[in-house]
């Protein structure tokens, strides 16, 4: 890397990540797209080949994806013209992203915001990983993506942007006193700071936005092309849950939800945060398939002041009642190796700078025309 990207602890921003790019570590099929570098993460690319197989899997030691998907693929499906992946189903699809990583750089993976809000789960795996959306130190090899749609069919094609991988140097995640001390000295949420164990609590605001709780996700709907924004009616899709005093809300098993936090989250410059899966113990629901958010993320000089967390949410087995103020998720908070050149909302690639209970960036009250 000739020096080009500082030896601390911590996560690369845009202009290091185009760094790794030009140094060969990261390669690209072909060139990177005007937005593809986020300001602390990359957006990844499906290639022309997806496959549709008959059961998840993890390689483990040993093993290639490709090895996987000759034993367990049903059919080869090419992505050059657009194809259509049917919910219930799962696929293994080629990235057009390959790393060369070096010794002392480690990724992570997780599905784009607008992936997430469609309910479409999605996981980066690597040769020989015993863990999904993990890329080891020092790993050389493809990426693909396992993606299933769990509510809507969609329309994806090579270029589609579903996954998204932050790359970090050594273990720059800030313990409960470093989160305190921050907290104490730029406010991360705009609420009384409970226990900080396990990272910032984040609850869920059944209060109302507008007379409207959230929406939950209609079934048997239409597609959803992935790269069409503001290309779909909302009332094809979503049925609105309007605010009915109780501050509660029975998730239904099966069904897919959008909610919005009660804070307003703040992601100051120099880190970048991730919401962390939320323990089974203490509710049978998921909150949260897409976990990235972006240095600048709810900052008034990005002009995201207020801005929440929005919340994907999906029940397990049984119904289960959510109250106003519940604690849903957890945010961990990582330091950055430098200030991002460009902030999270300060370039055309931020969708949800400044949202408030906002669904996916397909959806529009009328389609846009020109889509």
């Amino acid at each position: 890397m000739s020096g080009d990207v500082p030896a601390a602890s911590g996560i690369l921003p845009a202009q290091a990540i185009t760094v790794l790019t030009e140094a060969g570590a990261i390669r690209p099929a072909t060139v990177y797209a005007a937005d593809q570098i986020q300001p602390a993460s990359l957006d990844l690319r499906l290639g022309t080949r997806a496959y549709r197989v008959r059961t998840s899997f993890l390689p483990g030691s040993g093993r290639s994806v490709a090895a996987c998907v000759e034993a367990f693929a049903l059919h080869e499906i090419d992505l050059t013209h657009g194809a259509v992946l049917e919910t219930g189903c799962v696929y293994i699809a080629e990235l057009q992203e390959a790393l060369a990583l070096p010794a002392d750089l480690s990724a992570s993976a997780n599905p784009k915001s607008s992936t997430g809000r469609i309910d479409v789960f999605t996981r980066v795996i690597t040769d020989r990983a015993s863990a999904f959306d993990q890329i080891e130190a020092g790993y050389a090899g493809k990426l693909y993506a396992e993606i299933s749609p769990r509510t809507f069919p969609v329309r994806v094609r090579t270029g589609s942007r579903l996954s998204q991988i932050r790359f970090r140097r050594g273990d720059p995640r800030l313990r409960e006193t470093e989160l305190a001390a921050l907290h104490a000295s730029d406010p991360l949420i705009d609420a009384a700071m409970p226990s900080l164990q396990g990272g910032v609590p984040v609850s869920v605001d059944l209060a109302g936005f507008d007379g409207l709780i959230g929406y939950r996700a209609k079934r048997h709907t239409g597609l959803i092309d992935v790269d069409r924004p503001r290309g779909h009616r909302t009332r094809d899709f979503w049925e609105p849950l309007p605010a009915d005093g109780s501050r509660t809300l029975i998730l239904d098993p099966g069904q897919f939800y959008i909610l919005a936090s009660k804070e307003a989250v703040r992601v100051p410059a120099d880190h970048a945060a991730e919401m962390v899966p939320f323990d089974p113990l203490v509710g049978e629901f998921r909150v949260h398939y897409a976990g990235f958010f972006d240095p600048g993320f709810g900052l008034s000089e990005a002009g995201g002041a207020g801005a929440r967390a929005v919340l994907e949410v999906r029940s397990r087995d049984v119904p289960f009642l959510l109250e106003d103020g519940q604690i849903v998720g957890r945010l961990v908070y990582e330091r950055m190796l430098e200030r991002p050149a460009t902030l999270y909302g300060a370039g055309a690639g931020s969708n949800y700078q400044a949202q408030g209970l906002k669904l996916s960036k397909h959806f529009a009250t009328e389609p846009d025309p020109a889509l």
